[in-house]
């Protein structure tokens, strides 16, 4: 199974941008659907954006359409997700997650993913 790391989180001011990265090890990512979810305080886990394993797929929350993209990059085993025009209301923990999957299904409950990263930390100032 695939071990998967997050980076690139940080403080923001409202209206800025980040780009976050996850980069996987013990395994190569290309047969995987990778998603990003994320958690704010107090609330549950919400599915972000998940892009299948050939890449020209992508699913995205209506929170976020049109504001952020998600890219992988197989051969750098490494998944992406560019935020643009942050809200205070992105604030959370983002993480990684990974689902050994050929299909091009959209999966947005966390059950669906068996491998998670430990979270970065996203904090849009207002």
């Amino acid at each position: 199974q695939v071990q998967l790391v997050e980076s690139g989180g940080g403080l923001v001011q409202a209206g800025g941008s980040l780009r976050l990265s996850c980069a996987a090890s013990g395994g190569k990512i290309a047969s995987y659907i990778m998603g990003w979810f994320r958690q704010a305080p107090g609330k549950e886990r919400e599915f972000v954006a998940s892009i299948v394993w050939t890449g020209r797929t992508t699913y995205y929350a209506d929170s976020v359409k049109g504001r952020f993209t998600i890219s992988r990059d197989n051969a750098e085993n490494t998944v992406y997700l560019r935020m643009n025009s942050l809200k205070p209301e992105d604030t959370a923990v983002y993480y990684c997650a990974a689902r050994p999957d050929y299909s091009g299904s959209r999966y947005q409950n966390e059950g669906d993913y068996g491998n998670w990263g430990q979270g970065t930390q996203v904090t849009v100032s207002s």
